[in-house]
């Protein structure tokens, strides 16, 4: 019976945000609601569980990240427009894209997935390129984010939530993944390179009507109140993986622990559709060995960057910029089974 109630709690949270706009643009809130009737169904929840919860310091912690750095990137973003500027004198627009790509990749752990995807938002605009090389470089470098924020808790919700869940140290997702996420990164800005044409000075008024909608985007993450509400948001998001983790487990327990891991690495292609946070918080337990957890992190941060909704960094960049679904899924797909394929043989077979 118990079994039963989880398993229609999941499919709920898979479903309805595709069919119920209010809860896709409030997922934090539905999740949250999801997660107490999941630890009510399972009967973990309680005072002293929930007081648990609250004391875990990760959540803090990202919390924080996320207002400090965005606060500091409001006082210094009207400078970043001369500093691309100056860099652009210096080296060519292919070494700067491939920079930007690794930098933003390899950065994005220490400064946060969505202080990380802000900054590239600012930078890609003002590049000289053509809309859809632009949506090229946006979706790699969300790719290289993605992985990257994963290397420790601060990073981004699903790197705190796996820490917290496992119960493990600071450095745990480096040792586990960190010779894949490193190796992708690099490979990734390697890749972004072939997108780079430089926009001629005459650019044509198609061009000027994407620049106008970027444009507008970005006005709307520069106010303050942006920041406090994306900081809330994300302490709610975390709640709620918490809860979920908790809420799941005897479902984890009864069916996923068991499964192979070279299954697990492929049937997690769904967070190309669902924030890959949300799984992995229904998904990793204490009780699975390390290449159960190696397959179902890179099989979520790989398949995460494929379309839109599946990782933070994708959602901030594609609202901001006016990328168009269709528009994601002509790079994101091609270059999420090519890195799937890779990384299934380094894993598995090599």
């Amino acid at each position: 019976m118990i079994i039963t109630a989880l398993f229609i709690i999941l499919v709920m949270i898979l479903i309805l945000p595709f069919l119920i706009r209010t809860i896709e643009v409030n997922i934090e809130y539905f999740l949250f609601v999801m997660g107490i009737i999941a630890t009510l169904v399972s009967g973990v929840l309680s005072f002293k569980f929930f007081s648990h919860i609250l004391m875990n310091h990760l959540m803090y912690l990202i919390t924080g990240a996320v207002f400090l750095f965005g606060i500091l990137f409001e006082f210094f973003k009207d400078n970043l427009k001369n500093i691309i500027a100056l860099i652009l004198k210096h080296i060519s627009l292919k070494s700067f894209v491939f920079l930007l790509i690794v930098i933003l990749g390899l950065t994005s752990s220490l400064i946060t997935a969505i202080i990380a995807a802000l900054l590239l938002v600012e930078i890609v605009h003002v590049l000289p390129l053509k809309h859809k090389d632009k949506v090229a470089i946006i979706v790699i470098a969300c790719f290289s984010i993605g992985l990257g924020a994963t290397l420790t808790p601060i990073g981004e919700p699903l790197s705190t939530i796996v820490v917290s869940i496992l119960k493990t140290d600071f450095f745990y997702l480096i040792r586990t993944i960190g010779i894949y996420i490193f190796s992708a990164i690099v490979i990734l800005g390697i890749i972004g390179v072939f997108y780079i044409k430089t926009l001629e000075k005459n650019n044509n008024k198609e061009e000027k009507k994407y620049f106008k909608k970027e444009n507008k985007g970005i006005k709307e993450i520069e106010k303050f109140q942006y920041i406090f509400v994306r900081s809330f948001k994300i302490f709610i998001f975390i709640l709620s993986l918490e809860l979920l983790g908790a809420g799941f487990k005897p479902l984890v327990e009864t069916y996923i622990v068991h499964l192979d891991a070279r299954f697990l690495y492929w049937i997690n292609m769904t967070s190309a559709v669902l924030d890959n946070a949300t799984l992995a918080s229904a998904e990793i337990s204490p009780a699975m060995g390390v290449e159960q957890i190696k397959a179902i992190l890179m099989g979520l941060l790989i398949s995460g960057g494929m379309l839109i909704p599946g990782n933070i960094p994708n959602i901030i960049a594609a609202g901001k910029l006016n990328i168009k679904s269709r528009e994601w899924a002509a790079v994101g797909i091609p270059l999420s089974l090519i890195l799937l394929l890779v990384y299934y043989m380094l894993i598995f077979i090599v």
